[in-house]
């Protein structure tokens, strides 16, 4: 059966160069000393749709952070560049709050009410602390995790502070997979199965690249490419390099990799 997952070793393959694959449950831990919390919430009883939403945090100069819905934690010490499992939550109205970790719901940083619903969303902490180039903000991405058959879907998102607008070029052959992606943005393409150079360049030029990176995109997938971190950390209120993180969203196929949980 298709199946979600925390991270594939043997979908979206990292080659080398400029990308950081993560486990979705790695570095941090969920509130209950649990990586799936799906499992025994009493909440999921009541035969409603449901939401599947995970976490990601992508504020470079932001410490870790515990995040609250409806002032319970459902995780701790969440770290730079950390996306968590997909949370099963009935869909409905929430409170969110992100909290510098160990400060609890009161010493929130973000505050959003937000509405659910019965999809897959990220939400993400993007901008900064300091606000010197970008204001701390919650998105709320829609996931497009349905099943891309023979192809491999991906999504760009740009949540590097300091960074303008970019494209995102195969180097094999110059065409655009995105252009014009702005800091907040995400957009998803679908592309035929196969090893790939993609570089990152600020919008409308081709001379020299932010970040190159090789990846092989394997059929059945999807994933998101987070672009993180600061192009100039040197002058950035935190020592973060930019870099691309690549998480594996859906994998389709037939569940044999059970050496992935």
């Amino acid at each position: 059966m298709p199946q979600r997952t925390g991270i594939s070793r043997r979908r979206f393959v990292q080659l080398g160069g400029g990308v950081a694959v993560v486990g979705l449950t790695g570095g941090f831990a969920s509130a209950d000393g649990h990586d799936d919390q799906s499992e025994g919430d009493d909440s999921m009883d009541d035969g409603g749709e449901t939401a599947n939403v995970r976490v990601a945090h992508l504020s470079p100069d932001a410490p870790n952070v515990d995040v609250f819905v409806d002032d319970e934690a459902v995780l701790e010490d969440v770290p730079f560049t950390a996306v968590s499992d997909y949370l099963e939550l009935p869909a409905g109205s929430y409170n969110v709050k992100v909290s510098p970790a160990g400060e609890g719901p009161e010493g929130a940083v973000l505050e959003e009410d937000l509405d659910v619903p019965a999809a897959d969303l990220t939400v993400a902490a993007i901008g900064e602390v300091s606000g010197e180039n970008q204001p701390l903000e919650l998105a709320v991405l829609e996931d497009d995790n349905g099943d891309p058959g023979d192809a491999a879907r991906v999504r760009a998102v740009h949540a590097s502070p300091d960074a303008p607008a970019v494209d995102v070029v195969v180097a094999e052959t110059g065409d655009a997979l995105f252009e014009g992606v702005e800091f907040g943005d995400a957009a998803y393409a679908e592309v035929p199965a196969g090893d790939y150079r993609l570089c990152v360049y600020p919008a409308g030029e081709r001379e020299e690249a932010v970040l190159g990176a090789d990846v092989e995109a394997m059929g059945g997938t999807v994933a998101s490419a987070f672009a993180v971190g600061y192009v100039a950390p040197d002058d950035a209120p935190a020592d973060e390099a930019f870099e691309i993180v690549l998480t594996v969203d859906f994998e389709g196929g037939d569940g044999d990799d059970s050496d992935d949980h």
